[in-house]
């Protein structure tokens, strides 16, 4: 996928053309793949059968959470290999530092939990899509001003799930948002039906005693069933 296409920069046009760019590559993406797997675990071996499971239910999007992993860089660099037709993010960057060695592990897209002006201008001057985190109006439309990629609404379970999104795209309606924090198998069809341009999911996807059993049939055939109710919107 090329969400890393680069683009020269030089001066605030060259600049906001970049952005559109990355944007337009990420919004494709979106498009063909609505539904993101957040990957939180224990070891990078459990991390990769995890997204190996997504991945044969049909999941093109990997995201590994950077600060809840055993060792993130090495989870997403086998994840890659085992998975090669999946596109790896990261998820949960929350300073520069983090940032850079998520990028220097070769991360394809990068959410964050919330918004830093500074963090997308270094993603974009990365040519990474930055996805960040807000709640409110206001912080997603400054978000969006920033020049985020698109923007995540967190966390939505606690927001009022689709209805939020409905209720936030009435004025919003042109900025893109992905909700998280809370998705499940029943509420993401509701989202996107709300205009949410993505889902992402951890928890609904992978149940604690099932990956505890590594019970990875049980995790493949439920991505497969979801990807199947947002196919069908």
């Amino acid at each position: 996928m090329a969400v890393n296409e680069r683009v020269a920069v030089g001066d605030q046009g060259a600049k906001d053309r970049q952005i559109e760019t990355i944007r337009s590559l990420w919004l494709k993406l979106l498009g063909r793949y609505p539904a993101i797997a957040i990957i939180r675990a224990q070891t990078v071996k459990t991390g990769v059968s995890m997204a190996k499971a997504a991945a044969a239910g049909g999941f093109c999007l990997i995201e590994v959470a950077w600060n809840h992993n055993a060792d993130p860089a090495e989870m997403m660099a086998e994840i890659r290999a085992a998975v090669p037709d999946c596109v790896v993010g990261v998820g949960t960057i929350l300073s520069e530092a983090d940032l850079l060695e998520s990028i220097a592990a070769q991360a394809q897209f990068c959410f964050t939990p919330h918004t830093d002006g500074g963090l997308i201008d270094l993603a974009r001057s990365h040519q990474i899509p930055m996805i960040a985190g807000a709640m409110t109006p206001t912080e997603i439309v400054t978000a969006w001003q920033a020049g985020a990629a698109s923007v995540k609404v967190f966390p939505i379970s606690s927001l009022g799930n689709g209805a939020y999104i409905r209720s936030i795209l009435g004025p919003l309606k042109s900025i893109p948002l992905v909700p998280t924090g809370g998705v499940s198998c029943e509420s993401a069809p509701e989202l996107i039906k709300a205009g949410a341009v993505a889902v992402g999911l951890s928890t609904a996807l992978f149940p604690p005693d099932e990956v505890a059993k590594a019970d990875w049939v049980a995790i493949e055939a439920r991505s497969r069933y979801l990807l199947t109710l947002l196919a069908a919107i």
